[in-house]
C-alpha cells in the first residue's frame, strides 16, 4: 500500500513539474528571448508588435546605427511612410505630420556582407547615392534579390540588409495590405498612419 501511494504521489510531482514548464515556455516565445550576444529589438505598432533579430557579425556598422537611434527615441512615434505590397514597407524617417526627422551623418554601405534581400529581412534605405543610408529602414515583403549587391559603382551597390523579422511576420504582412494614397511629394503613403509607437533594445 505504501509503495503504491508513493508511485502515485512521485507521479503527480512529475505531472505538476510539465505543467510548470509548458506554462513557462508558452508565456515566453523563444525567438523574443533576451541571450548573450543576440541583438534583438521590438517594433511596437498600431498593427501589432514586430521582433527583429539583427546581425551584428555580418553588419556590425548599420547594427550599432540602428541601434543608436532606437536607444535615442527617434523611431518613436514615426511612420511607416512608404508601403508598396509586393515590394517593401519603409520607416524611421518622418513623424505623423510628415515631417521628415533630423538625423546624424551617413553611413558605410555594407550591402557587400553577403546577406540578401529576401523576405522579411530588414535593410538600410537611402537615396541613389550608395553611401547616404542614415535612419531610415525597410523590410522586405518578397525577395528583392535586385536590391542585393553587385559590385561597388552607383548601379551596382544595392541595399544592406542588417537583420530579420523573428516575430511579428503577421503584423508585416497587414501592414503591406494597408490603402496607400500621395501626399505631397511622397507616394505611397498609408491613408490611415501605421505609427511605429515605440522601439525598443530586447537584448544585445
Amino acid at each position: 500500500m505504501q509503495r503504491r501511494v508513493r508511485s502515485i504521489c512521485l507521479a503527480l510531482v512529475a505531472v505538476f513539474a510539465l505543467c510548470l514548464a509548458s506554462s513557462a515556455f508558452a508565456a515566453s516565445p523563444a525567438g523574443a528571448q533576451p541571450q548573450a550576444g543576440r541583438v534583438l529589438v521590438k517594433l511596437e505598432t498600431t498593427k501589432g508588435d514586430i521582433v527583429l533579430e539583427l546581425n551584428r557579425e555580418k553588419a556590425p556598422i548599420s547594427v550599432a546605427n540602428f541601434l543608436k537611434y532606437v536607444k535615442s527615441g527617434h523611431y518613436d512615434a514615426t511612420i511607416f511612410h512608404r508601403v508598396i505590397n509586393g515590394f517593401m514597407i519603409q520607416g524611421g524617417g518622418f513623424d505623423m505630420t510628415m515631417r521628415e526627422k533630423p538625423t546624424g551623418a551617413p553611413i558605410k554601405n555594407e550591402a557587400d556582407n553577403g546577406l540578401k534581400n529576401a523576405l522579411y529581412t530588414i535593410a538600410m534605405a537611402r537615396t541613389s547615392d550608395p553611401q547616404s543610408a542614415s535612419a531610415q529602414f525597410f523590410i522586405n515583403v518578397k525577395d528583392n534579390r535586385a536590391l542585393d549587391f553587385r559590385s561597388k559603382s552607383d548601379e551596382g551597390w544595392g541595399y544592406a540588409v542588417f537583420g530579420v523579422v523573428v516575430e511579428g511576420k503577421r503584423t508585416v504582412d497587414d501592414i503591406k495590405g494597408v490603402a496607400t494614397t500621395r501626399r505631397g511629394p511622397h507616394d505611397d503613403v498609408p491613408m490611415q498612419p501605421v505609427v511605429l509607437k515605440k522601439a525598443t533594445v530586447i537584448s544585445e
